[in-house]
């Protein structure tokens, strides 16, 4: 993973700035565990984290950017899926669901990252652009050479629908992972 990749949207970072970054993510990570999102503030965040509010504010502009901020970190620092199938369908199935677990197992986080993902934070912004870029290009490794970009785009569409989904309470979000292997195979046929 590059230094870039772990820059925050809004900054470079020393060594002490990167461990008050740690800090508030890991603070909000507690917070969204016990609170959901409605209780999240960049403010109680700031507290929980020993940190001046005015700190949290330089490196987060809103709680949206936070989360956001927290998951992209998160999925840059997952590696690649490794694949072992000449299938298509099954390369693209495994990326999804890796994705897709990297927050099944803390449901608070999950529905916060849908909301915080639709935020019109410009901070948010550059983050969707970084975390889309990302997902594409899994998606584009995952089929291979000679990649139809209709279907990496339907594909994102996928992904990003099953998010909203399981955001507005449709479906619980430990069932998002088999529903994108199930469509992504249908797609694929």
């Amino acid at each position: 993973m590059s230094e870039q990749a772990l820059e925050p949207t809004r900054r470079r970072l020393t060594a002490k700035q990167a461990d008050t970054v740690d800090r508030l993510s890991r603070a909000a990570l507690d917070l969204l565990r016990r609170e959901g999102f409605s209780g999240l503030t960049v403010r109680r965040v700031a507290a929980e984290a020993e940190v001046g509010a005015a700190t949290a504010y330089t490196y987060f502009a809103s709680k949206e950017h936070l989360v956001a901020e927290v998951f992209w970190r998160r999925l840059s620092a997952a590696p690649p899926v490794v694949h072992e199938s000449d299938d298509p369908a099954t390369r693209v199935s495994e990326v999804l669901r890796h994705i897709a677990l990297l927050v099944i197992d803390e449901p608070a986080f999950a529905g916060a990252v849908t909301h915080a993902m639709l935020g019109r934070d410009p901070d948010v912004e550059v983050l969707r652009l970084r975390i889309g870029r990302d997902i594409r290009s899994r998606l584009a490794a995952a089929l291979g050479p000679d990649v139809d970009e209709d279907v990496i785009e339907s594909l994102e569409m996928l992904y990003s629908g099953a998010l909203v989904r399981a955001g507005m309470g449709l479906t619980s979000y430990d069932e998002i992972a088999g529903r994108l292997e199930k469509s992504a195979r249908l797609m694929l046929r």
